[in-house]
């Protein structure tokens, strides 16, 4: 973990270890508290499943949670704050199914497994949670939904869930409406989520797997799919949008574009779509 000031001088604050974690892909979020909490892929104590951790903005590591596989495994995503001042977080394996939790964890660092996902309702979180204005979170999952579809696999969900715990499957993938989604949702102004799927849209393209949608969403789980990627304008969107100040959303492709080498577009909210960069 680094910190880099404005003119660009450089601190390295914490080097990880493996024990007290390993492989940090996640983005960080700072707390109300003034601390910095993440999470690792690997690492910790119980068996390399990964961690949770808090730093200091002067570089003091506490390793908050270590992942067991039973209480969740592997977490992908970064936490969100909630309104209640506990984080909420997902991890990619372990709990009950071993195919995926949502947890909760106090700032001092005690761990609830809120769901333990059973390949119906979504399988494989691999995007960060948003807090809704309803005070609701939502997420997406990667895979499980329907399980007739993607080689038994699914395409993935959208998932709406109460502080409690509550879960609530809004929309499950099917390829043609998009699949795989990695990246998180963004909440616009007008109240709907905007969201991307890394596959799916046009299943034509692609040997039928498509190369990817942007899609919107209504608070009630009413999908509409803005924009199939052709490859020409991307292929594989895998990280969230940005609602810019515009009010239009930005992202990237890791692929296609006018060189292949991924892109970087805009949407605006009606769905028309113009690549902007082509790397």
């Amino acid at each position: 973990m680094f910190q880099v000031t404005t003119n660009g001088t450089w601190t390295t604050l914490v080097s990880f270890s493996g024990t007290n974690g390993d492989y940090p892909v996640a983005p960080l979020v700072q707390g109300s508290n003034g601390n910095f909490y993440g999470t690792t892929a690997y690492g910790g104590t119980n068996g390399n499943y990964g961690t949770v951790f808090q730093v200091t903005p002067a570089g003091a590591l506490t390793t908050l949670v270590s992942f067991n596989s039973t209480n969740g495994s592997y977490p992908a995503a970064g936490l969100v704050q909630g309104s209640d001042g506990n984080f909420y977080g997902t991890t990619l394996g372990g709990g009950a199914s071993g195919i995926g939790t949502v947890f909760q964890m106090t700032p001092a660092g005690l761990l609830a497994t809120l769901v333990s996902f059973n390949n119906s309702d979504g399988a494989a979180p691999l995007a960060a949670l948003v807090q809704g204005s309803d005070g609701n979170l939502y997420g997406t999952t990667s895979q499980g939904g329907n399980l007739s579809l993607n080689n038994g696999a699914g395409f993935g969900t959208v998932f709406k869930m109460t502080l409690g715990g509550a879960l609530t499957t809004l929309v499950v993938f099917s390829g043609s409406n998009g699949g795989n989604p990695a990246g998180a949702l963004v909440q616009g102004t007008n109240g709907n989520f905007y969201g991307i799927t890394a596959l799916g849209g046009n299943l034509s393209l692609n040997a039928g797997y498509g190369f990817g949608t942007v899609f919107k969403m209504t608070l009630g789980g009413s999908l509409t799919t803005l924009v199939s990627f052709n490859f020409a304008n991307g292929y594989n969107p895998s990280a969230g949008l940005v609602q810019g100040s515009d009010g239009n959303f930005y992202g990237t492709t890791e692929y296609g574009g006018a060189n292949g080498r991924g892109t970087v577009f805009q949407v605006i909210p009606a769905g028309v779509l113009t690549t902007l960069v082509s790397f």
